[in-house]
This record gives C-alpha cells, sequence and structure tokens, in this order.
C-alpha cells in the first residue's frame, strides 16, 4: 500500500489573516501553538526601540502627564524598559525630568528630597506616602545647600503617636556624613560598614552637597537589565510636538542627556512632522527620533525618509482614546501593526505598538504580528510611580488618568498633539478618568514579562527576532475568532468568581 503525506498545517499565515477587507484587533485571532523544547526562563526579550537602541524588556511607557515623569521612567530604565516623559509642561520642567534619569544611576543624587526642623512627622508621612521613602536630611531652612543639621528616618519616628511634633525634637543629630569630592566606591564602603541607610555628602562649611542611599548599592545586583547608555546611565525619552518652540524644547533635553525624541502627534504624516525630523537628525549627533503616529505604509514611508530611526504605530486603540469614534479616521490596531512593521522591516526601522494593550495576552499579540516594542499608558496610569494622588472611590484606590485629546489634558498642553492648539472651538478626542491601584511598577513590570515568556513558550519561540522571523517565513500560524469563540475564550459558565488581580505586592 503506497502511503500518503498528510497535509499538517493548521491556521493562516500572517499576510493571509491581513489580506482581508476588514480590520483587526487584538481580540480577533489567536496564535497557534507551536513546539515547547524549553523553559520559560529561557526566553529573552530583547528587542530595539530604535534602529540604534536596545532595551532588555519590550515595554516603554506613553507621553502623557497621568503617566510618564522621572520616577515612572526611572523604575522602567531600571527594570529594562524605558519611559517618555511628557511635554505638557515648561521646557526646564521636562528637562528636569531628564536629569533625574540621568543623573539617578551615578549613586550620588544631587537633588534630594529636604526638610527643616521646622516641619512635622505629618510632613514626612506625606513624603513616605508619595514617594515610599524616608530617611529625610534635616537642614536649617529645609533647602538643599543649607546646613545640615540632623536627618530622620523611620526609627526616630515609627512609634511617636503624636505626628504633630516637629522633626527637630526627633531628628537624628550624631550623624555618620561623607565629604564633599569622595568617590562612590568610599562612599558604598562607609555605608556598608556603619550599616546605615544613607550617607550625607557635605562640604568644607557643613553644607549638604549630595546624598548616598544603600538601596542604591543593590542596583546592579537587583536590575541587571537595566536600560543604559554608553556612560552606564538610565536611558530615557522624551516627547516634544511639531510646534517652532519644540526645536528649543529638543535642544535643552538634548543637553540634559536625552537618549530618544519621540514626536507626539495623532496622526504623523504631515509635513510639520517631516521638518522636524530633519531638523533634529540635521542638529543633533547621535539622537535617535521616533515618528509618528502611524498606521499606513505611505505614512511610513514619509516619516522614514525624513530620516525617523523608528516608528510608533496606532491611531485611535486607546482605552481613554476616542479618535476613530469622533474623527472617524483611524485604523484597527492589530492591522496596523502588522502593516506598518511588515513596511518598516525593509529599512530596520522597528515598530512601537501604542494603545490597545490590557494584558499580557495583547502584548504576545502584538510582537507577534511585527511590533518590537509596546507603549502602555493605562498598564502604567495607577502605579505608584506614575504623576498623581490616589484617592478612593466606592472603596476602590485610585489614580486619575487622562488622555492628551481629552478636554482636561488640552488645557494644561496636550493639545499640541492635534494640531488645535490656537483654536478657539476644542474637540476631544480624549476622555479623563480612573485607573484601578496597580502597586509598583518594581513589581508589575517582572510580572508583565513573566507572562510573556510563558505566552513565547507556548508559541514556541525564544526571542523577538525569532519570532519575527517565523511570521515573515509563514512558519507562524493564526486563526480567526468568532464572538462565540471569543466569549468561550474568557471566563464563562460561572455563577460568580474572582477576576486575578493584575496588583502584585
Amino acid at each position: 500500500m503506497k502511503s500518503t503525506i498528510l497535509d499538517i498545517e493548521d491556521g493562516f499565515t500572517g499576510e493571509e489573516l491581513f489580506k482581508g477587507p476588514v480590520g483587526l484587533t487584538y481580540k480577533d485571532f489567536l496564535i497557534l501553538p507551536g513546539f515547547i523544547d524549553f523553559n520559560p526562563s529561557d526566553v529573552e526579550l530583547e528587542s530595539k526601540i530604535t534602529k540604534n537602541i536596545i532595551l532588555k524588556k519590550p515595554f516603554i511607557s506613553s507621553p502623557m502627564d497621568t503617566v510618564t515623569e522621572s520616577s515612572m521612567a526611572i523604575s522602567l530604565a531600571l527594570q529594562g524598559g524605558m519611559g517618555i516623559v511628557h511635554y505638557n509642561n515648561t521646557i526646564d520642567e521636562q528637562v528636569d525630568h531628564v536629569r533625574r534619569v540621568k543623573r539617578y544611576e551615578n549613586g550620588f543624587i544631587t537633588d534630594p528630597i529636604i526638610l527643616s526642623p521646622e516641619h512635622t512627622i505629618s510632613d514626612l508621612d506625606k513624603i513616605k506616602e508619595k514617594h515610599d521613602f524616608s530617611g529625610i536630611p534635616i537642614t536649617e531652612d529645609g533647602k538643599f545647600s543649607s546646613k545640615l543639621v540632623g536627618i530622620v528616618t523611620n526609627r526616630d519616628v515609627d512609634f511617636e503617636p503624636n505626628r504633630n511634633i516637629k522633626l527637630g525634637q526627633v531628628m537624628t543629630t550624631e550623624l555618620i556624613t561623607g565629604k564633599q569630592g569622595i568617590s562612590l566606591k568610599e562612599a558604598n564602603n562607609i555605608l556598608k560598614n556603619s550599616k546605615i541607610g544613607k550617607l550625607p555628602i557635605i562640604n568644607s562649611s557643613g553644607l549638604l552637597v549630595a546624598l548616598v542611599s544603600r538601596s542604591d548599592l543593590k542596583k546592579n545586583k537587583d536590575f541587571p537589565d537595566a536600560s543604559k547608555d554608553q556612560n552606564k546611565r538610565l536611558r530615557v525619552g522624551a516627547a516634544v510636538s511639531t510646534l517652532p518652540e519644540s526645536k528649543q524644547r529638543v535642544e535643552a533635553l538634548y543637553e540634559a542627556g536625552v537618549d530618544v525624541i519621540v514626536i507626539d502627534s495623532a496622526q504623523g504624516n504631515s509635513v510639520y512632522q517631516l521638518e522636524m525630523i530633519r531638523f533634529i537628525k540635521a542638529n543633533f549627533k547621535n539622537l535617535d527620533v521616533v515618528g509618528g503616529n502611524v498606521v499606513t505604509k505611505e505614512q511610513c514611508k514619509n516619516l522614514i525618509e525624513a530620516g525617523a530611526d523608528g516608528l510608533r504605530v496606532g491611531m485611535g486603540p486607546g482605552s481613554i482614546c476616542i479618535t476613530q469614534e469622533t474623527m472617524a479616521v483611524g485604523r484597527a490596531q492589530a492591522t496596523a501593526v502588522y502593516k506598518t512593521a511588515q513596511y518598516a522591516r525593509n529599512f530596520g526601522i522597528p515598530i512601537i505598538a501604542d494603545g490597545g494593550i490590557s494584558n499580557t495576552g495583547d502584548i504576545s499579540v502584538a510582537l507577534a504580528i511585527g511590533a518590537a516594542t509596546v507603549m502602555m499608558g493605562s498598564m502604567f496610569a495607577g502605579t505608584n510611580e506614575a504623576p498623581g494622588e490616589y484617592f478612593y472611590e466606592n472603596g476602590m484606590r485610585l489614580k486619575k488618568y487622562r488622555g492628551m485629546a481629552s478636554l482636561e489634558a488640552m488645557k494644561a498642553g496636550g493639545d499640541k498633539r492635534y494640531f488645535s492648539e490656537n483654536q478657539k472651538i476644542k474637540v476631544a478626542q480624549g476622555v479623563s478618568g480612573a485607573v484601578v491601584d496597580k502597586g509598583s511598577v518594581t513589581n508589575f513590570v517582572p510580572y508583565l514579562a513573566q507572562g510573556l515568556r510563558q505566552s513565547f513558550q507556548d508559541m514556541g519561540y525564544k526571542n523577538i527576532p525569532d519570532l519575527h522571523k517565523a511570521l515573515y517565513a509563514g512558519n507562524l500560524r493564526f486563526e480567526r475568532r468568532s464572538e462565540s469563540a471569543q466569549a468561550q475564550g474568557s471566563v464563562h459558565g460561572l455563577y460568580s468568581y474572582s477576576k486575578p488581580t493584575m496588583r502584585v505586592e
């Protein structure tokens, strides 16, 4: 009997999946499983944000004023990702955030939070709640470069019931200090030998000039994947608009050491953005530029020809974005990512999938269809490191989260990305809302990374480059999902259940 070879290839290639006339989102299809011959710990998540900059993890925070300032950028960079600082602020304020990130890894804190003896324990409590640290230097007038008179730590105030007592009454005055000019290694040795948490650095007149923290000693050990430049400083990006004032903003950010400029436009295919890309590439050596937002190959072509080093993809898929609803312009996000990545790969330009990410599965899909990294807003909003204060509503601990095209954000400057800054009538393309407390990025990012590694194991690929090779070779297979299949693929048939939270303690 003559044997026959059966066709065992299931599903569709990426080309076949996205050739239809209907735009697809991340939830409209699944990736078919591959062969497992490795552990999740074997998966490497290294990928490019631009053609010149590689990150250890493909996570980027959105340049929104309720998502990314220096605290978020520092935490993400330590975890192997990158934060993009928003521009709903003055040039000096944005530059200050960038400088804080670039200074952070050198060990000497040159802008510590300082209080005076006249402040109270309740003032210290507020700082601890907002920044999640204590150990505050006390100077005569509560200002930097003033005479150091003490330090207050948890041990000084933990068991004091009266939180209105002045710090001058409880602070430690017998201090171990370092002298100005001391090396970081010498400062670290003092911390190790004395077993103190903070080492104030003073000059010959006793004025506070810097601070070294014991927690900084653990950075290289605890964060081996940290995103660093050639000078071992943490990497950070910053957003700018296409307005003329952004030329001054870029110059100031460049002097501060910014690694990437993201031109923040809702619709990036404009003469204004092309001019801004050319300006930056012509005037600032070794400064990478990410153009966008784009969703079509033609848009990609124009920005790549202008000199963009990376592209940001997405128009309307964000959880607080209503661009598609109000403007009737945009594209379904999965289709946008696949089509733009398919084109840009011919020029070595990586794609940032921006918007539509609500869980680790969405991240996996975005990477599987060609994205090199993902940019997230709502996923990082609500973390300790996101700007803003927590508040309670119906018993839930929340933080404010708003679209940069919401009326509230546009009043603060967000309209710079929508070519509407001089218009008297503002048309909102976003909303304001709130998101649930997710804890610290320090815990949240490892949670996302582990989920992504397990997804890669199920797909049968150990890294993002191999995943992309399989995509374009037709070896990675997909299957469309009906609405009933999507419902079946989620929780169903239960009287009640508790949904797993993404908040990690």
